[in-house]
């Protein structure tokens, strides 16, 4: 069965990342990183989007690292405007490479998303990519995502239709750029942070997961 939490510390290229790891039942075929939204505004991997993201890939058996970006909670190092966060994301996939050499799949949500899609899509240890409340305009800042027409790995996207920082018109463009195969869910009734509508997501991701990687069954725990 999984281990407990385990508070750990990620080599960071700005110092050491605090990490949290559901370590997961051996033997997994894939590992899992997930990845908290935007840091300045109260971003954490405490969060719980975050944490029920986490608690559906772990449902798997799969390991899951959550960690926080430099300069937020224990981790060293300050905000990088999403340029250093990409190379944290690539430090904690170095970390999971080295502790189980599995294929990783990726949960991001909301700056998490953008900052980790733009990371994981060229990077040939993740094998899928999941992302949650995908922010277009968010505190005076555009996200484009353009590099998603030549990402050929599995998407899902989950975007609340109330969602304040990504309007459904414009969400839409997006996912009919992006490259196959995706699947794009919008939950009715939910905010940004799906606020009242965190089963609905977890349930998604647990759903679709196993019609895209076929050695995960049902999960095996709530």
């Amino acid at each position: 069965m999984a281990s407990a939490i385990q508070s750990i510390f990620v080599p960071g290229p700005a110092g050491k990342l605090e990490a949290l790891l559901n370590a997961g039942e051996r033997p997994a075929p894939y590992a899992a990183l997930v990845a908290h939204p935007h840091p300045l505004h109260g971003g954490t991997m405490h969060n719980k989007v975050v944490y029920h993201a986490a608690k559906a890939l772990h449902g798997f058996g799969l390991p899951v690292l959550r960690f926080n970006f430099r300069g937020t909670g224990l981790s060293e190092g300050n905000h990088d405007h999403g340029r250093g966060e990409r190379d944290d994301i690539r430090a904690a996939l170095d970390w999971l490479e080295h502790e189980y050499s599995l294929p990783v799949i990726f949960a991001g949500f909301s700056f998490g998303a953008a900052t980790g899609l733009k990371a994981c899509c060229p990077d040939p240890r993740v094998v899928g990519l999941i992302a949650l409340g995908t922010p277009l305009s968010a505190q005076e800042r555009l996200y484009t995502y353009s590099y998603l027409s030549t990402c050929t790995k599995p998407k899902l996207m989950i975007s609340g239709d109330h969602d304040q920082f990504a309007p459904i018109a414009n969400l839409h463009e997006i996912f009919k750029l992006a490259a196959d195969p995706k699947e794009f869910v919008l939950v009715e009734g939910a905010d940004h942070f799906f606020e009242g509508k965190l089963p609905i997501m977890r349930r998604t991701i647990s759903e679709w997961l196993p019609r895209h990687f076929p050695a995960l069954s049902l999960p095996r725990r709530a």
